[in-house]
């Protein structure tokens, strides 16, 4: 109806709409005039004013509603349907059903399958015949079958996961045609051209002549498919394609071979845009993991990208021998290797050193791949590891120089001569020479020779029988440029040239970046592999392993799936459907698109057809929507009349206080409540974050938490008295429960064999001081039991602690040394007295200066704040005071001014957790000032 996919069962009955001017007349229509009798007291009424007046002619909105009522009534009793079932053109002709069932048809598989059932249905009324003929298929018979039939051979069929061809059906459509005569054409599009479209349109035209057909298409998103992977330098990216037109947004999943979810990526088309890029910001390492990608939400072959050890970018160690890399690092080898490296793998260089310490770190690395640039002698020791290594797989691509050229060694693959080759120069009669060609057996077949790169030196090989068949490049004398072999599982490569200008302008040329980009395809660790790479001398094929099926999910071989040769980098067919092929540790990756491969909408505009789309929904009912919201059209229509007539204003005024008791609890019970929680948090964030507060943590013993409360409150008086800080009164937190990131020092009373904390608040506490905050242990315990041996003590409390630290990240501790900067943070200290003077404070370790001047320093510290400070001093109840001022706590040393040192203590840390190391800056001031001085 008019484009909206809508019809009606009784499309008589809408005639009654022609009613509806009829029923606007009638409800316009006056009463008639009452008559007039003249009565002399009614002048007394004249000058009262009617509080209440009705119209005398209906509201024209209120007779429209009246009428839309009316309208959705007639509509209801025509039988609305939304979604009707969609036949193709009358006929008494038998059906033939043509399906596209290649990846593209996946997505919306079971939308088809439905019309396709429609159909059926529509022609085993009709009591007609059907065939059907799936377009993947052209060696598959057509027969016509009954529905019944017919309906089986559909559930029977099931979308492939490659790329099918339509054309080669037809031959076979055309014999069926010309057999069966008069026949009606029922095509199931998905609207993709993913190849030769055009041709199958035009032959499809020539071959059904006159006969008619219908086609099905649209009423279905797009279908989407992923190309060209790449894992480039940062990160990896992966080509999203489509046929429509349309804002559209949607995410990629990378999962690993465990099927398990490694990231995400978001990706967006524009209006016009016919592809996007997805791309994956992770780490290299979890890059090379990732073996499947596909996109969420769409169910097809073509959705899914595989994987294998091709896209993986291999880690590459570059080890040089020249001692040009500090002075000239622009004109170094390794900056040339680099460069050309890095489109398709990650360079490392080798740490600062011997070019052994170099390859032993790359040899311990376990890296795939190292390259030597002018290396000449190595070791015996280490030369054997390297021969184990290629042995296992390794790959070593060496470049010549001055030091090689003088070396003997046997990690090459040809023998070298002594000494180098001088090509060009005032010493000499040749001239440099040119590259000629590369061997046609070899890595570099097919890449294009080029004629402005010259070599003015080499390395020369000594002649033998074998020379030729390692040879890989050449030049225009015939003397190799680039020899290798194969040892064991692994490859020996040398160019005859340095890796840098000196001896050739090769590193210069785009042909070198391309020809270590081969070399590294070789052990099949990149993603854009090059053409004509060799492998072994007989050809290798490849079983398969694990198939997607057309809905990208995998599964057991099909038997009609052959194996490949292990180097085929072609997109899947039904002789190789998309999967997985070879060994399970090292599996080749088959695709359903090739790289270059791209789609575009099917065009059939050529076609004499009737069209029809694909309905996403199943036919529905409209009646009882209608005829709910025309019976809630009369009750607003009589709410209006009653409203309009003074009804509602004559009820509420005799019942109007029952009314307002109604109306204030329905908004009672709407109002939300608030939520107590919520209350509290916000009242403790409030009031930890108004000022500065210290913190401590409950234990639950009530005389321990009253000590630490008073002594952390006598503290912060001291700090008001003494110190610009004034600090709010102490809070009392729970690590479990309460957020501690608004204090910056909390103190910790260990209360021995108290149970330990649970793991949630260990976390908390870890996280804490990870961020730069500092929790204060203190046991308590220094006149129980004084330090032994290296601080130890076997004290409960000390064991309490101990427990709780196994559970937290806590860096390697000292006792606080004398230039540390918390004895310089406000006043000058040596110790940090509380109760006790004999227990020992631990900081977290400084690093150690190793310089001449690091006895002469006066303060030392680190970048940030100690995260843990531990001390059995007591030093809250040193601090802890009576309302009346007087101490608490009594102390044990004999120094009558232990009580002041205890407050400078803690005067001292909780300016050292305040400010960090910006006293260390203030004393070394005076030195900084003399030495600017001279």
């Amino acid at each position: 109806m008019m484009g909206l996919p809508l019809a009606f069962t009784e499309p008589l009955l809408l005639i009654g709409l022609v009613s509806l001017p009829v029923l606007w007349w009638l409800l316009r229509v006056m009463p008639p005039r009452p008559r007039r009798i003249e009565f002399p007291p009614t002048r007394l009424l004249f000058d009262i004013a009617p509080r209440e007046e009705t119209p005398s002619r209906t509201p024209w909105w209120l007779t429209a509603l009246r009428l839309l009522a009316a309208a959705l009534v007639i509509f209801a009793a025509a039988g609305p349907i939304w979604n009707p079932q969609t036949g193709a053109a009358d006929s008494r002709a038998p059906l033939m059903i043509m399906l596209d069932d290649g990846w593209s048809a996946a997505s919306h598989w079971d939308v088809r399958i439905r019309a396709a059932d429609e159909l059926i249905a529509n022609a085993d009324t009709d009591r007609r015949a059907i065939a059907l003929v799936p377009l993947s298929e052209p060696n598959r018979d057509i027969t016509l079958m009954p529905a019944g039939a017919a309906r089986v051979a559909l559930r029977q069929l099931a979308p492939k996961p490659y790329s099918i061809d339509r054309v080669e059906t037809l031959a076979v459509v055309d014999r069926f045609l010309k057999a069966t005569g008069d026949c009606e054409i029922a095509w199931l599009s998905d609207g993709v051209d993913t190849g030769r479209g055009e041709d199958f349109v035009a032959g499809l035209g020539k071959t059904i002549g006159d006969r008619s057909l219908t086609i099905f298409e649209g009423g279905t998103s797009s279908p989407l498919a992923l190309v060209a992977a790449e894992n480039a330098a940062a990160k990896m990216t992966v080509k999203v394609l489509r046929t429509d037109s349309g804002i559209a947004i949607g995410t990629v999943r990378a999962l690993d071979q465990k099927a398990s979810p490694i990231g995400e990526a978001r990706f967006s088309f524009g209006p016009q845009d016919k592809e996007t890029d997805a791309a994956f910001d992770l780490p290299v390492e979890l890059r090379n993991d990732i073996t499947r990608l596909e996109i969420s939400g769409e169910r097809s072959a073509g959705a899914v990208q595989l994987l294998d050890k091709r896209w993986r970018r291999r880690a590459i160690g570059i080890v040089s021998g020249a001692s040009s890399e500090t002075a000239q690092p622009l004109l170094a080898p390794t900056f040339y290797l680099t460069r050309a490296l890095a489109p398709f793998a990650d360079v490392r260089l080798a740490d600062k050193g011997s070019p052994q310490q170099g390859i032993t770190q790359f040899l311990d690395q376990k890296l795939p791949m190292i390259i030597l640039a002018d290396v000449g002698t190595i070791a015996p020791e280490l030369r054997e590891r390297l021969n184990a290594w290629i042995d296992q797989g390794g790959v070593l691509v060496r470049f010549a120089g001055p030091r090689l050229a003088q070396a003997e060694d046997d990690l090459v693959p040809v023998k070298l001569r002594k000494g180098g080759r001088t090509l060009g120069g005032s010493l000499t009669w040749e001239k440099p020479q040119h590259l000629a060609s590369f061997a046609a057996d070899g890595p570099f077949a097919g890449v294009v020779v080029p004629k402005d790169v010259t070599v003015s030196r080499q390395v020369l090989a000594e002649p033998d029988a074998v020379l030729a068949t390692k040879s890989w490049a050449s030049l225009e004398d015939g003397t190799p440029l680039v020899t290798g072999e194969h040892r064991g599982k692994g490859l020996v490569s040398l160019f005859h040239v340095s890796a840098d200008m000196r001896w050739s302008d090769l590193p210069m040329s785009g042909t070198f970046v391309e020809m270590l980009r081969r070399v590294v395809d070789m052990s099949g660790y990149t993603s854009k592999p090059g053409a004509g790479v060799a492998g072994e001398a007989t050809a290798e094929t490849v079983a398969p392993l694990h198939i997607l099926d057309g809905f990208g999910a995998f599964g057991p071989p099909p038997a009609t799936a052959k194996p490949l040769p292990a180097d085929y980098r072609d997109r899947a067919t039904s002789d190789h459907p998309p999967g997985f092929y070879g060994p399970a540790e090292g599996p080749l990756a088959v695709n359903t698109l090739a790289s270059a491969d791209r789609i575009a909408a099917l065009n059939t505009t050529g076609l004499r057809a009737r069209h029809a789309t694909y309905t996403n929904a199943e036919p529905r009912d409209l009646r009882g929507w209608l005829l709910s919201t025309a019976l809630a059209l009369f009750l607003v229509d009589a709410i209006i009349v009653a409203v309009l007539g003074g009804g509602i204003a004559a009820l509420l005024r005799r019942r109007a206080a029952p009314a307002m008791i109604v109306l204030g609890l329905l908004f009672a019970s709407l109002s939300p409540a608030p939520s107590r929680a919520d209350s509290a948090t916000d009242d403790f964030a409030m009031k930890a974050t108004s000022q500065t507060r210290l913190a401590y943590v409950v234990t639950g013993n009530a005389d321990v938490d009253s000590i630490v409360k008073a002594g952390l409150s006598g503290l912060t008086l001291f700090l008001a008295q003494r110190t610009a800080l004034e600090a709010g009164d102490p809070v009392g937190i729970d690590p479990a429960r309460d957020e501690l990131a608004f204090f910056p020092l909390i103190y910790w009373p260990i209360v021995p064999g108290a149970p330990k904390p649970p793991q949630d608040a260990i976390n908390k506490i870890d996280a804490y001081m990870k961020q730069g905050g500092t929790v204060l242990f203190d046991t308590r315990d220094a006149i129980e039991a004084p330090p032994g041996a290296n601080g130890a003590a076997q004290t409960p409390g000390m064991q309490t602690l101990r427990e709780i630290l196994s559970s937290l990240d806590v860096p390697e501790l000292e006792p606080v040394p004398r230039e540390h900067v918390l004895t310089k943070t406000f006043y000058l200290l040596r110790d940090f007295p509380g109760r006790f003077v004999t227990g020992q404070t631990w900081v977290e370790t400084l690093p150690r200066d190793d310089d001449e001047d690091s006895a002469q320093r006066p303060a030392r510290g680190g970048d940030g704040v100690s995260p843990i400070i531990i001390t059995s001093n007591d030093l809250a109840g040193a601090w802890a005071v009576r309302p009346d001022g007087q101490a608490m706590l009594p102390v044990t040393g004999g120094d009558t001014r232990q009580r002041e040192f205890a407050y400078r203590a803690g005067a001292n840390i909780v300016m050292y957790t305040l400010t960090g190391n910006y006293k260390a800056d203030q004393v070394h001031a005076p030195a900084l000032i003399e030495r600017l001085g001279q």
